[in-house]
């Protein structure tokens, strides 16, 4: 039906008759010649039809509308020199309209204005996710779809081609495991009374793989998690999972680099330097607070717990008495810009500490002289040497402004860190066009979960421990990396336990019994024993790394149909009920009650 793409057509067409296929962008009646605007996914071009060159198009031409679909038969021209249009591919040339065909109307007012010149951030987000097939065909939108498909084409390549992967795909309906985020769960109609869960992760497959002899894997998989949402969470996610057999850390890590260079390279034409700066997790969890530092700019965390560990300041001698720290945000000019009362209760930066978990937001101001001024009980807890010795650990100079976090480690960090990103953006200190790649090594194997009065793992069970560490579990490293870009993980991954009798005492430290562990992962012990290569691998979030490339807030913009965030489907009113005579077929009846009005 058509001869070129919209957006394809350049000077080199210019002479030659061309039919093209779309939808009206926009239409511009200019008194006796009508501009036409034809767009389909590559990009636009502009018709042009006036009754003098273009007679049998004409009259049709003046009842078209935007969104009507059509196909146009012209020839290509030179636009004149006043038209030319430099922001579009397509602008130095226009096509007169010699034949038009109109294959469909649009029979309804549109909800909201599709055309490029319109503001597409006017639209609110619900109306744009029920009418997504029309949110589709947006500018912005088509964009972020190219660009994820340019992500994935650049991944297959990669892998295939250089490294000598295999796509395999794994298994959907599967069993569910402990460990991990809430399963969605499916009854089985043929076994009754028993489930399938959705897969979390290909985790479990993608190791027997290597047992089976695929040593290099791959998948773009389709993973499901029953958990809250945030903006860069759906229920559902793509991401690239691939597993290595006979390579050790270094070598896993080293392949993944120069992968993430060449999507840069491809997609956003940066050359990344390699090798991407490291930091352990007590590294970064001391510096910044958090183990996914955004590190484009510079303020650190300073731990001044010994410094304050006998303090007259009982809030802090307290906190510290207590197993917890006290640290450090200094801020450089801080004075100037950060006002007593953002600090105090009601300010800003004392509601963001108190979401955190903090009570309060204590604070010294370092004068001329290198006097401070803060609140009494702290300045008279200080002497002058201890003074001296504050000033100069977190090199503060007149001027600075320094935050304190007291208490348990993991709310300080956490306000700390939370702190440290509001003020970095605020004073203009992140440059949105930087790209900052790292990798965060040397996890702990695990954490308490207070709740279960357990440990749990930090990645999940089947993480290698450290070979140093392998004569107390409960305090070893792991031997695990993810990949942070600009502040948010993207990939994450681990050498793997081959050995089933390291795997059966990882089991026994996360409180499974010999009994469910045999239970839960029985098949995959069994195959440990089979012979099993050393291997590891790694996983990356394909929705929120294009995320990111595109310069989005929301893993919803780089998805065709995602779910909100209270994990509906606005565009099919899913979920939904269902016929009382499926249910019945699965012998499964819904204990649910609407609550009472």
């Amino acid at each position: 039906m058509r001869t070129h793409y919209c957006g394809t057509i350049r000077t080199e067409q210019i002479g030659e008759t061309v039919t093209l296929c779309g939808w009206i962008d926009r239409r511009r009646d200019l008194g006796g010649v009508i501009f036409l605007h034809l767009r389909d996914r590559s990009g636009s071009v502009q018709f042009v039809s006036d009754p003098v060159r273009t007679p049998d198009s004409y009259h049709l031409a003046e009842t078209l509308r935007s969104e009507y679909v059509v196909k146009i038969t012209g020839k290509v021209y030179r636009r004149p020199e006043e038209s030319l249009n430099s922001r579009i591919p397509t602008g130095e040339i226009e096509v007169y309209a010699e034949q038009i065909e109109v294959l469909n109307r649009v029979q309804k007012q549109l909800p909201f204005q599709v055309s490029a010149s319109e503001d597409e951030t006017s639209v609110r987000e619900d109306l744009r996710l029920k009418y997504r097939y029309l949110d589709l065909r947006r500018e912005r939108m088509s964009a972020n779809l190219h660009l994820r498909h340019q992500v994935i084409k650049t991944i297959r390549r990669f892998l295939e081609d250089k490294f000598n992967f295999i796509e395999i795909e794994t298994p959907i309906l599967t069993r569910s495991t402990p460990e991990g985020a809430r399963d969605f769960i499916l009854p089985s109609r043929v076994n009754l009374g028993e489930w399938f869960a959705l897969p979390q992760s290909p985790q479990l497959f993608k190791q027997l793989l290597m047992v089976s002899g695929f040593d290099r894997y791959y998948q773009i998989a389709r993973c499901f998690r029953d958990e809250d949402l945030r903006a860069d969470r759906q229920p559902e996610f793509t991401q690239l999972d691939m597993e290595m057999s006979f390579m050790d850390q270094e070598e896993i890590m080293d392949l993944n680099e120069e992968l993430i260079c060449q999507i840069f390279k491809e997609i956003k034409h940066l050359e990344i330097p390699r090798p991407f700066p490291r930091l352990t997790y007590a590294e970064a969890m001391d510096s910044y607070g958090c183990d996914k530092p955004d590190t484009r700019f510079d303020l650190k965390l300073v731990n001044v717990s010994d410094l304050f560990k006998d303090s007259q300041f009982k809030v802090f001698s307290g906190a510290i008495a207590s197993g917890g720290i006290v640290k450090i945000l200094p801020i450089p000019g801080g004075n100037q810009t950060i006002s007593n009362v953002r600090i105090k209760p009601g300010g800003n930066l004392f509601k963001e500490a108190n979401e955190a978990g903090a009570k309060g937001l204590a604070y010294i101001r370092v004068l001329e002289n290198n006097e401070i001024d803060t609140i009494g009980a702290i300045k008279d807890s200080l002497t002058p040497e201890s003074k001296q010795q504050l000033l100069t650990i977190t090199g503060a100079k007149p001027g600075d402004l320094l935050l304190f976090g007291a208490g348990n480690a993991a709310m300080v960090n956490k306000t700390l860190d939370r702190l440290r990103l509001v003020i970095g953006r605020e004073l203009g200190l992140i440059n949105d066009e930087q790209v900052n790649l790292l990798w965060v090594t040397d996890f702990p194997m695990f954490e308490w979960n207070a709740d279960e009065k357990r440990l749990e793992a930090i990645h999940h069970p089947f993480t290698a421990p450290h070979p140093d560490d392998l004569s107390d579990l409960t305090t070893a490293r792991a031997q695990a990396y993810d990949i942070v870009y600009n502040g948010t993980e993207v990939g994450g991954g681990s050498v793997r336990i081959h050995q089933r009798e390291i795997q059966e005492q990882v089991f026994t430290a996360i409180g499974l019994s010999p009994e469910e562990a045999h239970d839960k992962f029985g098949f995959l012990l069994e195959a440990f024993d089979y012979g099993t290569p050393p291997h590891g691998g790694i996983a990356y979030g394909i929705d929120r790394l294009v995320m990111l490339l595109a310069g989005e807030e929301s893993i919803r913009d780089v998805i065709a149909f995602p779910k909100t965030q209270q994990a509906r489907c606005p565009l099919t009113n899913a979920p939904a009920s269902v016929d009382a005579k499926q249910l019945k077929d699965l012998e499964v009846i819904s204990t649910y009650k609407p609550k009472a009005e």
